[in-house]
């Protein structure tokens, strides 16, 4: 039997423990999407009565188990955070239990990781320093011995978004931006394209930085120095290759068909049509890494922490792509 996936905690006070018990909900009729919650069982309780647990001892223990209980690592809390107020004590917890996953993710023990969301700012005082989720866990596969080029792509409905610059500040988006990046994010995106969705030769886009692509150089000329010249490189590597296009024309259902992915100059580029297309179903997906990882995108949500009203379908997309992905690689 294929290991299971492994689902980490996120920040316990949002409302990762509601969403995770509706997915499993959802999901335990399904042995493909089975997986392993690494947290504590006892705050997974108090956060979901009558939510059936089962702390299990090992990854492989959690198919067995999971059409009828929630599979959990037991991995207890410092304190149990009263549900939407931070508790900076759990951040040490919630590192752990995305270091560990990796570790089970290097270790043949999880045939993949999906992350519920993180309360970054808890984590700095705990020695977070890492712009989010992607990034640290490019960190740690280094640490393992496997340095990486790692891709962010955000995946709803029919589109697949990647932004080549991801959490910094719109002012150093034209510094920051270069050719080299574009190109290398452009490589690991059509590897992924191929190795976990199937399409042989993926057809990627590219928007300008600037309003309608620069306008040949009258309203910038990032597109005629850095996109252009990336572009010709990964035409003459013999890849399909689309664009600089103005990004208030990238994105309609027309436009949508003529490519797999679009690589995306600045977040918002990317993040705005993807939560506009399917709000509650977008899928984080990162590519590049030894390992598979999907999140859901969308953040820890404190403000609505603990009314039962958020809603699950991120996380349960997020889930089941992990697992069409693993099955791909099988």
């Amino acid at each position: 039997m294929a290991p299971p996936l492994i689902l980490t905690s996120g920040e316990p006070a949002g409302v990762a423990p509601e969403i995770t018990a509706a997915a499993w909900r959802q999901l335990r009729g399904n042995p493909a999407t089975a997986f392993a919650l690494i947290g504590d069982a006892s705050y997974w309780r108090m956060r979901n009565p009558g939510l059936p647990i089962t702390e299990i001892a090992a990854p492989a223990d959690a198919p067995a188990v999971f059409g009828h209980s929630l599979p959990v690592l037991h991995r207890p809390l410092a304190i149990h955070p009263a549900p939407g107020i931070i508790a900076p004590d759990t951040a040490k917890q919630v590192i752990a239990c995305i270091d560990e996953a990796v570790a089970m993710a290097f270790g043949g023990e999880a045939s993949g990781i999906v992350t519920n969301p993180i309360q970054k700012e808890a984590l700095y005082g705990a020695g977070f320093r890492h712009q989010g989720h992607t990034d640290y866990l490019a960190y740690l596969s280094e640490r393992h011995g496997m340095p990486v080029q790692e891709v962010m792509m955000l995946v709803a409905d029919d589109l697949r978004a990647v932004p080549v610059t991801v959490h910094i500040p719109l002012k150093d988006v034209p510094v920051r931006l270069t050719g080299e990046s574009i190109v290398a994010q452009a490589r690991v995106t059509a590897r992924g394209l191929t190795r976990y969705f199937g399409i042989a030769r993926p057809r990627l886009a590219f928007t300008g930085l600037n309003p309608h692509a620069g306008e040949n150089g009258a309203m910038g000329r990032e597109e005629i120095e850095v996109i252009r010249p990336a572009l010709d490189v990964l035409r003459a590597e013999g890849f399909s290759v689309l664009g600089p296009l103005s990004a208030d024309t990238a994105f309609h259902p027309e436009a949508r068909a003529t490519y797999d992915a679009i690589l995306c100059m600045y977040h918002d580029q990317a993040l705005i049509p993807v939560k506009t297309l399917d709000f509650h179903g977008g899928i984080n997906v990162s590519l590049g890494l030894p390992f598979i990882r999907t999140s859901p995108d969308h953040g820890t949500a404190l403000g609505i922490a603990g009314q039962g009203i958020a809603n699950p379908k991120s996380l349960i997309a997020a889930i089941r792509l992990a697992a069409q992905m693993a099955k791909a690689t099988a």
